[in-house]
């Protein structure tokens, strides 16, 4: 397998020696089972699943078990099981979650946490000489291409929710160089989301994204925009979440 194309998602599961791969928790025996809840008939135990997977990239640290997992998020992505609507990710919210929409939350929080900025910030406090973030986070950014062809299928999907976690999950994936050439096709997705969004997550990461493009996105930015920006900059500076992170 290249890393621009998926797995089968079954065949990973089963070929995959879990037990040998490291995570937070220490080795990764209980993901023999964990991702496939993520298929579940019932969506509650499948949003519960997305929670399980946390030890695969714990405090923002990826793990040899990282990869796998993240590839089999991505494979089922459009599987039907991931089409149903699960509780509410937030204590206060009376809205259903999307499942597929919970699973490039997920996805894109990896991205995220592999991005150029997230790098070089660690490489700064901690005056790191790996200048790639180790093994388990360069194998990750080498698959990309990868994510980027499950992400992108999404980019125009029917739900509000969907759609615009794809957006996001794609963003930071562009980073890698054969992704370069998509960002056009991308900033008019984010043009799109900017328009009709008012999720305060969702909009800071598409006008960051267009303010590193080199667009000026002084004309996109809402006064809700203006008034979080102090707040954003210090939790992206602190390493907090901000009003609504994703998940």
């Amino acid at each position: 397998m290249t890393p621009d194309e998926l797995p089968d998602h079954q065949s990973l599961l089963d070929g995959t020696a879990w037990a040998s791969l490291g995570t937070a928790r220490g080795n990764g025996g209980f993901l023999s089972a964990t991702p496939a809840r993520l298929l579940d008939a019932d969506p509650t135990i499948q949003i519960r699943a997305i929670g399980e997977l946390e030890p695969v990239c714990h405090q923002n640290s990826f793990y040899e078990a990282t990869l796998p997992v993240a590839l089999y998020v991505a494979a089922i992505l459009a599987h039907p099981a991931t089409a149903t609507v699960g509780p509410g990710r937030r204590a206060d919210s009376e809205r259903g979650c999307p499942v597929r929409a919970a699973l490039l939350d997920w996805l894109g929080s990896l991205a995220y946490d592999a991005d150029d900025e997230r790098i070089a910030v660690a490489q700064r406090h901690f005056n790191s000489a790996n200048l790639d973030g180790g093994p388990e986070t360069r194998v990750f950014l080498d698959h990309r291409p990868a994510f980027y062809r499950a992400v992108s299928a999404f980019l125009c999907h029917e739900n509000t929710a969907v759609r615009e976690a794809a957006v996001v999950a794609a963003i930071p994936l562009t980073e890698h160089p054969a992704l370069i050439c998509h960002r056009d096709e991308l900033g008019r997705h984010v043009h799109r989301l900017l328009a009709t969004s008012t999720h305060r997550y969702n909009r800071n990461r598409c006008l960051d994204a267009l303010k590193n493009w080199g667009y000026d996105i002084a004309a996109l930015e809402s006064p809700a925009d203006i008034a979080a920006r102090p707040r954003y900059i210090r939790d992206v500076w602190t390493g907090g979440c901000t009003e609504e992170p994703p998940f």
